[in-house]
């Protein structure tokens, strides 16, 4: 397949980053008014939402940029050789651009303030921990599912990211660039700032324990091997 080139790689990239984003913030906004204060059908609403957009978004934009949305993904891509390193830099630029700018469409459709700071604490070694597992679930998960069901990805993600929400402590932000903007908006899915910096970490480390899994994992068999 020829390369469709950096320009429309990168408008897929903020493309998909600006309707994920959106989708996260904006249906934990919506599912937190509808809910009347029942934490566990608004997770629930929050993470159907972006499970479903996560699916959309990965069938019709992975054949231009991959679909990473996600600096974690980015750098998982580049460590395996999957893509250059002279687009990393661009490609989790316009994430985080176009995540910041669907927060704040959010916010503008729900009649709030665009700028904001949450203050929604989430620390602790029990979120961090959260954040390491789900992270490598991931990276295994698109490592995985690109080397042997290509055509699986979108379903595959879509659905980790739904269950993940449940079974981590921290419901899986998985990706750093959305947990920056996430701590830009003082609703149900935010993070309070102080808190971002050891959920990246985790997130990295993550990622990179899935990368040295997966190199091995999911290498092809050797000649001869059975």
């Amino acid at each position: 397949m020829a390369d469709p080139g950096i320009a429309r790689r990168l408008a897929a990239e903020a493309l998909g980053s600006f309707f994920l984003f959106a989708a996260v913030i904006g249906s934990g906004i919506m599912a937190d008014r509808l809910a009347q204060g029942n934490d566990a059908i608004a997770l629930l609403a929050n993470s159907l939402a972006t499970a479903a957009i996560l699916f959309v978004l990965i069938a019709k934009l992975a054949p231009i940029s991959g679909a990473h949305f996600n600096p974690a993904v980015t750098l998982a891509m580049a460590l395996r050789g999957e893509m250059p390193w002279r687009d990393v830099a661009p490609y989790i630029l316009v994430q985080v651009v176009a995540g910041i700018l669907g927060a704040w469409a959010v916010h503008f459709m729900f009649g709030l303030p665009v700028i904001e700071v949450s203050h929604k604490l989430r620390n602790g070694s029990g979120q961090w921990a959260g954040e390491l597992i789900a992270t490598f679930g991931l990276l295994i998960t698109i490592i995985g599912t690109v080397r042997h069901r290509l055509g699986a990805v979108p379903a595959s993600v879509a659905l980790y990211i739904g269950a993940a929400y449940w079974f981590t402590s921290s419901t899986s932000f998985a990706n750093p660039a959305i947990t920056l903007v996430r701590s830009m908006t003082d609703s149900f899915s935010g993070i309070a700032p102080a808190d971002v910096p050891g959920f990246v970490a985790a997130q990295l480390v993550g990622a990179g324990l899935a990368v040295l899994l997966g190199k091995w994992l999911f290498a092809p068999p050797a000649e001869g091997e059975a």
